[in-house]
């Protein structure tokens, strides 16, 4: 995967404006994840950046900013307009993912791979030319 320059810096936020956020540094490639718990919390599935958690500046002054800990992961998400912002994994908590569609300014990000594609919904037809995984590393085929 590869990361993208910052457009000084990256800036996103939830539908109703109580959280907004900025990112200084590089974002990670898109990595579309159809697991079963993505795709609940989005509604169809998660399309993620992300970057490391220290470079990730939350403006939350309202304290709208909820996660909902499974344990293994986390999902931050807006309590006032419900928008799903970030999600964290329990062995990689310096790492932040965060839904592209919140982002101001996706240009230059491009999907480096699909994780669980195994589990992807039968109107969601994969891309052709993304590499594909049965889980969150394992290639399909590989």
């Amino acid at each position: 995967m590869t990361d993208t320059e910052p457009t000084n810096p990256r800036t996103g936020g939830c539908l109703c404006g109580a959280i907004d956020y900025r990112v200084s540094g590089p974002l990670r490639s898109v990595l579309h994840c159809h697991c079963e718990n993505c795709r609940r919390i989005t509604g169809n599935f998660m399309a993620s950046s992300g970057c490391p958690t220290d470079a990730l500046v939350v403006d939350d002054d309202d304290g709208a900013l909820r996660w909902y800990d499974l344990g293994y992961a986390k999902y931050g998400f807006c309590t006032v307009c419900g928008s799903q912002l970030f999600w964290v994994g329990a062995e990689h908590q310096d790492h932040t993912s965060i839904a592209v569609g919140t982002i101001d300014d996706s240009a230059g990000l491009v999907v480096a791979g699909v994780w669980f594609s195994d589990e992807a919904q039968p109107h969601h037809e994969l891309p052709a030319n993304i590499p594909t995984f049965g889980g969150n590393g394992t290639p399909i085929g590989g």
